[in-house]
């Protein structure tokens, strides 16, 4: 076992790690990043193959709405969208804004920025550094060269949350904090898809977007496209009602969220002759495909009057059996509990170790708040780290 003295680790090489250690950097702290990957920030990597949605271009008040409760009001104050898009444009990235004011890099992708990034970042990156536990006040890893115990001044743990295990975030982390005393909530899935057992006619729509719909569950509500799977619903249209659905709220959609019930009912009273009620859907209210095949799924037999079958286009609920597993999910609520840290991040019963990113027990949704909840506790973490470390030198001397 070898021995190492460092004075500020990191450990996770993701967004709230990397911006952690360039935030300690600046500060003048000599920064070691551990990975326990072969490669850095492969959830960001992955994230950006689909469009990497960096943040959300809107008012303040209602960037911050959209997280629930207060505890990252400070921390998003202080890194918001436009400090963002500002980071991201200082990486060389060009930036647009999308109708719905997600804020997008022209690329559409993730490893230009990242590249950039790491070339900025004045820190010495360790792959394949696994943290293995905590060998009393040391940190133990598992390295290409054996095994190391590292003794820091100060420490950022920013080793992401418990879903996507393949690229990093497994949790193994929890109970080595809940045997130094640090309190948790539990793990549970978020911004995940739906499970639904469907019937064998929808299989020929799996694959297919449906767009134009308003979901809610619970008090949430969310405006966006989904996709049908064999295995249930996905997409950024339900992601942002997990928990509501985790709590075992019903699933309804507004298959026509553009027209009023009056409108509908006033369309479908329209005479139809012989024409058949799916033909009489599909040229009144341009009710067909997948949208269809969802009313058929779940409103059969459909009723004939215009006021009931009116009210059930707007409202129709989706069978499900709750989320789809945790190691599907983008992200999880649980974690570190609140009562748990500082107000600047330091885990209360570990002096001089900080957490930040999805190891901390908040719940984002998907569309530009996740990452930007990354980006901006990684910075606060890293301040109050180097604050830290500063108070301390000067304690010795």
């Amino acid at each position: 076992m070898t021995d190492e003295a460092v004075d500020a680790l990191v450990i996770g090489a993701g967004p709230a790690g990397l911006m952690a250690a360039e935030t300690l950097a600046a500060a003048g702290r000599r920064v070691v990043i551990a990975e326990a990957k072969p490669s850095a920030a492969r959830k960001l990597l992955m994230a950006g193959k689909s469009g990497l949605n960096l943040t959300r271009d809107e008012a303040p008040d209602a960037f911050l709405a959209a997280y629930g409760d207060d505890w990252l009001a400070p921390m998003l104050t202080a890194f918001g969208p436009r400090a963002a898009m500002d980071w991201a444009e200082g990486l060389g990235q060009t930036l647009f804004t999308g109708s719905t004011g997600r804020v997008f890099p022209e690329v559409m992708k993730a490893s230009p920025l990242l590249r950039a990034w790491l070339s900025r970042i004045p820190a010495e990156l360790r792959l394949r550094w696994r943290w293995t536990r905590f060998d009393g006040d040391a940190f133990a890893f598992d390295t290409p060269d054996g095994h190391v115990r590292m003794t820091p001044e100060v420490t950022v743990l920013a080793l992401g949350g418990a879903s996507w295990r393949r690229l990093g975030s497994d949790g193994a982390w929890a109970p080595w904090l809940q045997a130094k005393g640090v309190a948790l909530s539990p793990f549970a899935a978020s911004n995940a898809g739906v499970a639904v057992d469907w019937s064998d006619h929808m299989a020929r729509h799996f694959g297919s977007p449906v767009k134009g719909i308003r979901l809610r569950a619970g008090g949430l509500e969310s405006r966006g496209e989904i996709v049908l799977s064999a295995r249930g619903i996905e997409g950024g249209g339900v992601y942002p009602l997990s928990s509501a659905i985790r709590d075992g709220a019903p699933l309804v959609v507004d298959l026509l969220p553009d027209l009023s019930m009056d409108e509908v009912v006033a369309r479908l009273a329209r005479p139809r002759g012989r024409e058949s009620l799916s033909n009489h859907l599909r040229k009144a209210l341009g009710l067909d495909g997948a949208r269809a095949a969802l009313l058929n799924e779940f409103a059969r037999p459909l009723s004939k009057f215009p006021e009931v079958l009116a009210a059930t286009i707007k409202g129709l609920t989706i069978e499900h059996r709750g989320l789809r597993p945790m190691d599907e999910a983008i992200s999880t609520a649980g974690g570190i509990a609140r009562e748990a840290l500082t107000d600047g991040l330091m885990l209360r019963a570990l002096p001089g170790v900080f957490a930040a990113g999805e190891m901390l027990d908040w719940d984002a949704p998907t569309g530009g708040y996740l990452l930007t909840a990354c980006l901006a506790s990684g910075q606060w973490a890293g301040r109050h780290a180097a604050d830290y470390a500063r108070a301390s030198a000067t304690t010795r001397s």
